[in-house]
């Protein structure tokens, strides 16, 4: 474990602690703002030699010491899963996530996860910056979503991608389904989510403490009783576009955690499709879109609904 100690400097005075760490460590893959919150809680960060809160606002002069815990080894095992390659060079790889698949190991989910593949796919090449259960992986899209999704090969792929999705320059577009006749042929929906109050496996429009989330969407197609959509993201919340569309009496087909009603057809899951992901490249410098082809169920309603 490696101790620094570091004195607060008038400039600094009135800053939160958890930001001020941050900003000592700019060079420093994985060291966000989050994994300070974390060691402060943990009680790894002392200022004047008592535990502080994330939110203490600093003085001049005040005294912190810091213990960062060593890295830890990935437990996670390779594990040979084909996976549907859209884009690859020694930076970052693209991949077509199938229906089913988890992103990254959890609860009830430690293998057969997409983790798993690029472990055995990049061998010893993946970013280690969000920790051993995660090497490479920048953002993540829901286990019944398809489509593009973006691993990192190194830290410095990481942090540029990183910090594009953070600033929303990212092109995300996705496509799906959703019940009932969407009326207006372009919308914004742009409302906070945050955890559902009651039920914890949910998330919600959330006016008091939820994070701000902002989604677009156009009609592709109207049908009988469904509209096909495309969506695109301003910012990444959890079940963004599901909550969203759950929440002005549009849920995705086939949601069986927002929709509340029925669906003709045997789905696993949402029909929602991550189409498309653009990205400046963080080596060369360009800009890069890739485009994951619709899965064969997703064509196949389309057309019976046609």
């Amino acid at each position: 474990m490696k101790i620094e100690k570091f004195e607060v400097q008038m400039e600094s005075e009135g800053e939160r602690l958890d930001k001020y760490l941050n900003t000592l460590f700019p060079e420093q893959p994985g060291r966000s703002r989050s994994f300070f919150q974390k060691l402060i809680k943990e009680n790894h960060v002392l200022v004047n030699d008592e535990p502080a809160k994330p939110s203490l606002r600093l003085k001049a002069e005040d005294l912190i010491h810091v213990q960062i815990p060593d890295a830890v080894e990935i437990s996670v095992k390779p594990e040979n899963i084909p996976l549907d390659i859209l884009y690859e060079d020694e930076d970052v790889l693209v991949v077509n996530k199938p229906k089913g698949m988890v992103v990254h190991p959890a609860a009830g989910h430690d293998s057969g996860t997409l983790v798993n593949a690029v472990l055995y796919h990049c061998k010893d090449s993946l970013s280690g910056i969000n920790g051993e259960i995660r090497p490479g992986i920048v953002h993540r899209i829901d286990m019944d979503t398809t489509g593009a999704l973006i691993v990192c090969k190194n830290d410095e792929s990481h942090l540029c991608i990183a910090e594009q999705l953070k600033a929303h320059s990212c092109n995300r577009k996705y496509q799906g389904i959703v019940h009932g006749i969407v009326k207006e042929e372009a919308g914004t929906i742009n409302a906070p989510i945050g955890r559902h109050p009651i039920d914890r496996k949910k998330m919600a429009v959330n006016e008091r403490c939820g994070k701000n989330a902002i989604t677009h969407y156009r009609v592709l197609e109207h049908f009988a009783h469904y509209t096909y959509l495309e969506f695109s993201l301003e910012t990444g919340r959890t079940h963004q576009i599901r909550v969203h569309m759950a929440s002005i009496g549009h849920p995705l087909l086939g949601d069986s955690l927002y929709a509340g009603r029925k669906s003709p057809y045997k789905l696993q899951g949402q029909t929602l499709h991550a189409m498309t992901i653009g990205f400046v490249h963080p080596r060369i410098n360009e800009y890069i879109e890739v485009t994951a082809p619709l899965p064969d169920y997703f064509e196949k309603i389309l057309r019976d609904l046609r």
